[in-house]
């Protein structure tokens, strides 16, 4: 498979790193700050399931971890995997989130950058969170 188009958008949040990661990494929080993802999500198995405008999604966590390490894989309804690499690193006493965004087969550039917007409009809510 050839590389993608990608952009990683990041955000400093002025919380001790583990607090963010402790936060982040837990998938009952998704919905207060991730926007996309609909409603409650729930455990199904080894994964979360998750009910959006565009269907039910199952989601897949990377381990918990002491790395920061956020990444998870959305299993779409069509059964395709959108890979997404995710991290939460350690700036001064506070933090820096990092996601990882890559270009879709088929997807257009206008897409591209919406989607580009709705991760930075949930990073923005993830640090208002986290800092109010």
């Amino acid at each position: 498979m050839p590389t993608r188009e990608s952009r990683t958008l990041s955000t400093r949040i002025e919380r001790p790193a583990a607090e963010v990661y402790a936060f982040a990494s837990c998938p009952e929080n998704l919905p207060r700050w991730a926007a996309g993802l609909g409603g409650a999500v729930t455990p199904d198995g080894a994964d979360w399931r998750v009910e959006t405008p565009q269907g039910a999604l199952r989601l897949r966590f990377a381990a918990p971890n002491a790395y920061g390490v956020l990444d998870h894989a959305v299993m779409l309804p069509d059964g395709s995997v959108v890979e997404v690499p995710m991290r939460v690193v350690p700036n001064g006493d506070g933090a820096e989130v990092l996601f990882t965004l890559f270009r879709q087969p088929g997807m257009t550039e206008a897409d591209f950058a919406r989607d580009a917007g709705l991760v930075a409009a949930d990073l923005a809510t993830l640090k208002r969170l986290l800092e109010g």
